[in-house]
């Protein structure tokens, strides 16, 4: 039997960062499949962070447990049975590198009305497979990079947040950079290799370094298909292999608009800040520099998104872009229009999309999140402080009703 890794995301005093995500509940009555990227901390989150102990841990990074496991996917099984663990949980840790398991997970589910949390950094392996989530019988969820609302109040810095990232290694690192390029030499290639999806190792990290030259834009295949050297149709499926191995979203287009007609090209974001600077090797990013906006957009990106899979898995995220040129940054759940500022104050030019879409009806309420120190009206439109808004977000004050 495996065990858990020791590393814990911990602060600079040594305490562990509570993260927002609670499997507690779940896990009292049903299996979760836990997947998120490398260094998101689902190990530590396992350790210190689950109630209670797990009756039994097996760590697929053991090499000799995993060359056991694919000889013989029954060894787990026989371990469990020769310990009598009956109606516990039991913790599977990098699920996706032996895909066989599922089908002795099931079973024991039903013979022996075990519990399981498996956790993974890519679902893909699961789905070539063609392995379902246990037949109803388990409910999936993401460990995102550390939120706002799990460092505020005294331990969040905007600064060091979209410049280091969010991945908890980097953001607590005393040398986040050094870090972080070894994260996009070594790590995002490897997962890429160790699980077949290409042999072309060089022309996949060109690609990975014009994908992030494309973050928090409009996905143009042909154009960084020609920019990365390969075929555009090679593109398109390493793009899925990103979003497959939790390396990267895409945010659909919102097309119910009438009165403008939309675009229907979603935009692509990478799952942390650190990593799109490290991949561009970019300077430090500053107030004033021009990268500073998206890099901005980015970070209240990857907050909505943690909220929705930590809060509210049911609420939807889009952003909508008519051909005539109006945007808005997110829409959530179709009712708030979001558009996201770097600003220290906010204009009536940042609110152009905004009112476009708030003309068409399909809105209840637009928000400008941006730099300003307190939050005012400018007519129908809010204008919102970041730090007020995202504890608004986290108090889950949009949620849906």
């Amino acid at each position: 039997m495996a065990i858990i890794m020791k590393i814990a995301m911990r602060d600079g005093a040594g305490n562990y960062v509570c993260r927002d995500l609670d499997l507690n509940r779940l896990l009292e009555s049903r299996t979760v499949m836990l997947f998120g990227p490398r260094q998101t901390g689902k190990s530590s989150y396992i350790r210190y962070q689950l109630a209670g102990e797990p009756a039994a841990v097996f760590n697929l990074l053991d090499q000799g447990l995993l060359f056991a496991t694919l000889a013989d996917p029954t060894r787990i099984r026989q371990e469990i049975e020769a310990r009598d663990i009956r109606d516990s949980l039991v913790v599977i840790d990098e699920i996706q590198k032996n895909p066989a398991l599922m089908e002795e997970i099931h079973l024991m589910i039903e013979e022996r009305g075990l519990r399981f949390l498996l956790t993974g950094s890519s679902a893909r392996s699961l789905k070539r497979s063609g392995v379902s989530l246990l037949g109803g019988r388990g409910s999936d969820r993401r460990m995102h990079v550390f939120t706002w609302n799990e460092l505020q109040p005294d331990r969040f810095d905007l600064h060091r947040a979209l410049n280091a990232g969010l991945l908890p290694p980097h953001y607590l690192s005393e040398d986040p950079d050094e870090g972080l390029g070894a994260y996009v030499d070594r790590y995002l290639t490897e997962e890429i290799s160790a699980e077949g999806l290409t042999r072309n190792l060089p022309a996949f990290a060109r690609f990975l370094e014009t994908a992030a030259a494309s973050n928090a834009q409009m996905i143009n295949y042909t154009n960084i298909a020609r920019d990365a050297q390969v075929a555009r149709q090679t593109v398109v499926q390493w793009f899925s292999v990103l979003t497959d191995t939790l390396l990267a979203f895409q945010l659909p287009a919102y097309t119910g608009t009438h009165k403008r007609k939309a675009i229907e090209t979603a935009k692509f974001y990478f799952f942390d800040t650190g990593v799109v600077r490290a991949l561009r090797r970019l300077p430090v990013i500053q107030e004033n520099s021009a990268d500073f906006g998206e890099f901005f957009e980015h970070f209240i990106f990857l907050e909505l998104r943690a909220w929705i899979d930590y809060r509210s898995p049911r609420s939807e995220l889009s952003y909508w872009r008519s051909r005539s040129g109006f945007e808005v940054d997110f829409l959530l759940d179709r009712r708030i229009a979001i558009e996201v500022k770097g600003a220290r104050t906010a204009h009536e030019k940042h609110t152009g999309g905004l009112r476009a879409i708030m003309e068409e009806g399909t809105v209840e309420r637009a928000i400008v999140v941006c730099r300003e120190r307190r939050p005012r009206k400018q007519g129908n439109i809010d204008i919102l402080p970041w730090e007020y808004f995202l504890g608004q977000l986290w108090a889950d004050r949009y949620a849906r009703a």
